[in-house]
C-alpha cells in the first residue's frame, strides 16, 4: 500500500512539473517585445527588416525603420556593457516615443557584427530617420548619449 502511495504521488509530481515547463508564458520574447521604452534584441531577420536590409541594398543606405534609433553591439561578457546597459534603458523609456534603442549579441550575431566591421565592443550605431548613421565605439557616459540622442538623431539644438 505503501508503494503504491509514494508511486501515486511521484506521478502526481512528474504531472505538475511536466505540466508548468510545457506552459507558455505571458511575457512576449525579448526580440517580439513592442511596447515603447524597452532595450529590443535584434537578430539577423529582425535587422534585416527593422534596420536595413543590406542583402537587397548592398551598400545603399536605406533606413527601414520608423524612429531613429541606437543599436548597441554588446557581449554578455563584456564589463563596459554591462555598465552601459542600464544607461540605454533609462534612455530607452525616457525617449520611448522619439527613439528606438536595439541591441544586438556579436557572440550570437556574428554575420551583423561582421557586416558593419565590429571589432570592439561596446559599439554604438547612432540611426537618424534620412541620414547615413554614425559609429562610436567603447562606453559611452549618459551625457554623451544624450548628446547624441538629442542633436544627431532628434535634431533638436
Amino acid at each position: 500500500m505503501r508503494k503504491l502511495r509514494g508511486l501515486w504521488l511521484l506521478s502526481v509530481v512528474l504531472l505538475l512539473v511536466s505540466c508548468s515547463m510545457s506552459a507558455k508564458s505571458d511575457k512576449p520574447a525579448e526580440n517580439e517585445a513592442t511596447s515603447a521604452g524597452e532595450v529590443l534584441s535584434l537578430d539577423k531577420a529582425a535587422f534585416l527588416s527593422k534596420v536595413f536590409n543590406y542583402e537587397k541594398n548592398g551598400t545603399n543606405w536605406v533606413y527601414e525603420g520608423d524612429k531613429p534609433c541606437i543599436i548597441d553591439f554588446y557581449a554578455d561578457w563584456c564589463g563596459p556593457c554591462r555598465q552601459v546597459a542600464p544607461i540605454l534603458k533609462e534612455l530607452a523609456l525616457q525617449y520611448k516615443d522619439e527613439i528606438i534603442v536595439y541591441k544586438i549579441n556579436v557572440d550570437k550575431e556574428q554575420e551583423l557584427a561582421a557586416a558593419f566591421g565590429i571589432r570592439s565592443i561596446p559599439t554604438f550605431l547612432f540611426i537618424p530617420k534620412d541620414e547615413k548613421p554614425r559609429i562610436s565605439m567603447g562606453a559611452l557616459p549618459r551625457e554623451e548619449f544624450v548628446k547624441q540622442i538629442d542633436t544627431f538623431l532628434l535634431k533638436k539644438k
